[in-house]
Formats: C-alpha cells, sequence, structure tokens
C-alpha cells in the first residue's frame, strides 16, 4: 500500500495478536494448524487484500465502476469468510486422520473398519485444500477483474493478492498429495481434474502479476 493511502490511526501489533498466537501455534511441537490451515490463510489473505482494494475504489471519479466494485467487495468478504472456515476444516481432517490410524487392527473386523476409516478421513481431509484451490480460483478472478479499474495507488496489492492466491494453491497441491498418495487409483481420481486446476491458475496469477509489475513501471 502506497503512503498516500495508509491509515493514520495507528498500527497493528501483531505479536500479541490473534496472528501471534496461531504463529505460536504453528510453531510448536503440535500436529495442527500445519500446511493446510497455511494454505487456508494465504487465501483468506488474498481475499482481504482484494477487498481492501476495492474499498479504497470508492472514490467519486470511480463511480461508473461502482457495480462491479461493489460485486467484488461483496465476493472478496465472502471467499474470506469461507476461507478462514477451511482453516479451521483442514486441522479437524487432520485429526481425524491421525485418530483413524490408531483405531485398533487386532482382528480382521477391526482391520477392515480401520481401512475404511482412514480412506474416509484421507478423503475428507484431501476435499479441504481442493476446497481451497476452488476459492484460491475465484479471489486470483476478483484480482484480474480489478485490476483494470482498482485505484492506482493500492495496484501492487493487487499483486500481492495473486501471488497469496498462487501460494494458496500450490500448497494445497501439496496436502492433496500427501493424502492422496496413501489411497487406492480409483480413490484418488477425483482430485485429477483439481490438480489441473492448480497448474491453469499459477498461470493466471503470474500473469497478473506480471501485468502488476507492468503498472508499477508504466
Amino acid at each position: 500500500m502506497s503512503q498516500d493511502t495508509a491509515s493514520s490511526t495507528g498500527t497493528t501489533t501483531f505479536g500479541a495478536s490473534a496472528i501471534g498466537r496461531y504463529l505460536d501455534d504453528l510453531a510448536a511441537k503440535i500436529p495442527a494448524p500445519g500446511g493446510g490451515a497455511v494454505a487456508a490463510l494465504h487465501a483468506a489473505q488474498a481475499a482481504a487484500l482484494v477487498a481492501m482494494v476495492a474499498r479504497y475504489t470508492t472514490r467519486a471519479k470511480d463511480a461508473d465502476n461502482r457495480p462491479a466494485i461493489d460485486r467484488i467487495i461483496a465476493a472478496a468478504d465472502a471467499a474470506r469468510e469461507r476461507s478462514l472456515a477451511l482453516a479451521d476444516a483442514d486441522a479437524e481432517a487432520f485429526t481425524a486422520v491421525g485418530a483413524a490410524y490408531k483405531l485398533p487392527k487386532e482382528s480382521d473386523a477391526e482391520r477392515a473398519a480401520r481401512g475404511e476409516a482412514i480412506t474416509v478421513a484421507l478423503l475428507a481431509a484431501a476435499r479441504v485444500p481442493a476446497a481451497v484451490v476452488a476459492e484460491a480460483d475465484e479471489i486470483l478472478s476478483l484480482a484480474a477483474d480489478l485490476l483494470p479499474i482498482g485505484n492506482p495507488n493500492v495496484v501492487t496489492d493487487i499483486g500481492a493478492a495473486a501471488d497469496a492466491a498462487r501460494a494458496a494453491a500450490t500448497s494445497s497441491r501439496l496436502n492433496i498429495a500427501i493424502n492422496v498418495t496413501s489411497l487406492s487409483e480409483g480413490e484418488g481420481a477425483e482430485f485429477a481434474p483439481v490438480l489441473i486446476r492448480i497448474e491453469e491458475l499459477t498461470a493466471r496469477a503470474d500473469a497478473v502479476y506480471t501485468d502488476v509489475m507492468a503498472a508499477v513501471h508504466r
């Protein structure tokens, strides 16, 4: 954000905030949060940046674009909330996978029940990052829509949003892969389109980032 648009009302003290506590948990030797939550928060931050730039594009001179801006704000705010919920869902899914692997396996019946529970838990765990990819995809589209009409004083934040959406997708790819590896080929097939979507998304994110850099140096 440029100094022209920076708030003069104060600063955020991250270390003493919920963010600081979250990072303490992330750094700790505990099962969750982990990379899946990080991916979802990348998406949430991308959405927040898009919404912020859009809110800075509500000047009198932006009146002609106000319907598009209002749509972007509403969509970005909703995507941010969904992404935050996915961060929680990832922690829950990871915990469920761990619980499934701890089920008893002494008898044939127990081994069968445990195997089924593991499969269900792994599928659920892979579906969370797949949902993060969908959020990142939508957020990136909003960023691309905003770029031509957004307030030029905060254009770099659109680039940061694109970069965060890209990170959300590529981090999610890792989390999908680790879960799908333990599934059968048929069970993991549902995630093949998601992996293709990630490749397309990263190319689009790079294009938005490049366009933002061009705008900065114009």
